[in-house]
């Protein structure tokens, strides 16, 4: 039997027929969102493959500080995150793509029970533990496709093992604070009772640094943002015309969060799936949003679903933050 039949996921959520049903979800989504008063389109749909190439390409950007700040807390501060952390444990990574962070967090906490990478992309986990499975010939790794909003179960090589989740990257930022709240709740239902969680939280910071990080000199994220554009017209045949539509990345201030939108540059028509939609000049799709907190404002809300605040990781210029929350029910 090959490696890649060995790591093949232990769990799918959802049926073949669900999964061949993701275009049609995907096309509802569209029509529903641009047919709204505010047009918008989720988020989520920006990662195609270009989409998480150019992804990674930000990541990469001097503006973008996110992902360096990030690494720096992973990796100077080892032992401190280990401090709080229980010893051997299975570690779950929500949405784990890359396995980057990964290595680092298993740099601090040295043995591993288990490592358990959710992404609802099975293939992008298969090649991750092909590769982890390569560089560490002893460590379980027991990939999960599923959407990890959703509960899923982890596989536990024995009884009682303790449990860490990792979801770095502030992806928790894109989450209404709502939908935030609802997502930590699951969490902590899909850990289980005595579980921790680090999570990768953007701080509030200047407007300034905000916005450059959202829309770089380069103009790989408005080439990221146009893509969801791209995607609609290959997947859905539309008919969008994605130079005319210009990226804007503003800081709303009283929402704390920065918001992307691509704005019309002329009065055009576009049609999507036999559907026709009307765009003022000037008018705007939302298409993301990215919330900042302060520390106290996301730990408030870490115990309105449930969990107990352990601590919080910054990096030296204190612009991103590692919580680590206890599930102590």
């Amino acid at each position: 039997m090959s490696a890649r039949q060995n790591l093949r996921p232990l769990y799918v959520a959802s049926s073949q027929d669900v999964i061949h049903d993701a275009r049609q979800t995907f096309r509802q989504d569209v029509l529903r969102g641009l047919g709204e008063r505010q047009k918008r389109l989720l988020a989520k749909y920006f990662y195609d493959a270009r989409g998480s190439a150019l992804f990674d390409k930000i990541t990469q950007l001097p503006e973008y500080y996110l992902t360096r700040a990030e690494l720096e807390i992973l990796s100077e501060q080892a032992m401190a995150l280990a401090a709080f952390l229980p010893k051997r444990p299975i570690v779950v990574e929500f949405g784990s793509g890359s396995s980057r962070k990964f290595r680092l967090l298993k740099a601090a906490l040295g043995e591993l029970a288990a490592y358990v990478p959710v992404d609802i992309a099975s293939e992008v986990i298969y090649s991750e533990a092909d590769a982890l499975k390569r560089d560490f010939p002893t460590l379980a790794v027991l990939p999960v496709a599923a959407d990890f909003t959703a509960p899923f179960p982890i596989p536990r090589l024995e009884p009682e093992m303790p449990v860490v989740g990792f979801f770095p990257g502030s992806t928790i930022g894109n989450f209404e604070p709502e939908d935030a709240r609802a997502f930590l709740s699951t969490a902590a239902a899909t850990l289980g009772a005595g579980s921790c969680f680090v999570i990768g939280v953007d701080l509030v910071k200047e407007r300034a640094v905000l916005e450059a990080a959202y829309d770089d000199s380069a103009g790989v994220t408005a080439a990221f943002n146009r893509n969801i554009l791209t995607r609609i017209n290959r997947e859905l045949g539309g008919d969008f015309n994605p130079q005319l539509f210009r990226h804007r990345a503003v800081f709303n201030t009283a929402e704390s969060r920065v918001e992307m939108h691509l704005e019309s540059a002329i009065e055009q028509r576009v049609r999507v799936g036999g559907v026709s939609f009307r765009f003022a000049q000037g008018e705007r799709i939302h298409t993301e949003s990215s919330y900042k907190y302060t520390a106290r404002d996301f730990q408030d809300l870490a115990r309105a679903a449930g969990w107990t605040p352990r601590a919080v990781l910054l990096d030296r210029r204190s612009a991103f933050m590692l919580h680590i929350l206890q599930n102590e029910c």
